[in-house]
């Protein structure tokens, strides 16, 4: 009897979460192509250290902590490869994140 409770118990979980997942499923595929870009990139200039740690490869929380202070003693990144200039960010890691960096000019 318990086992026959808790095989029904599980389907009916199932059977609620699915349309919930399948909706936001459709949701994702909807979203226009800007929004799926924002979510890919990273504005250097605006990121705060923990969203600079998640989204960039071989850039711990440590790094990005420095990438912040460096942006705000010598002011905003005027393009990407001036990330060389924080202590320990090399060509190679630059090269790697690319595709997932912006550089955004907050100051006219």
């Amino acid at each position: 009897m318990k086992r026959i409770f808790c095989f029904f118990a599980l389907l009916l979980s199932f059977t609620l979460a699915l349309p919930m997942a399948l909706q936001a499923q459709t949701r994702e595929e909807e979203a226009p192509a800007e929004v799926s870009e924002a979510k890919t990139k990273v504005d250097i200039n605006t990121a705060d250290a923990a969203t600079l740690a998640l989204a960039l490869d071989g850039i711990g929380m440590a790094k990005a902590q420095e990438i912040v202070a460096h942006r705000e003693q010598h002011g905003e990144f005027k393009s990407v490869e001036q990330l060389g200039d924080v202590k320990g960010i090399g060509a190679a890691t630059i090269a790697r994140n690319r595709d997932k960096i912006i550089v955004v000019a907050t100051t006219p």
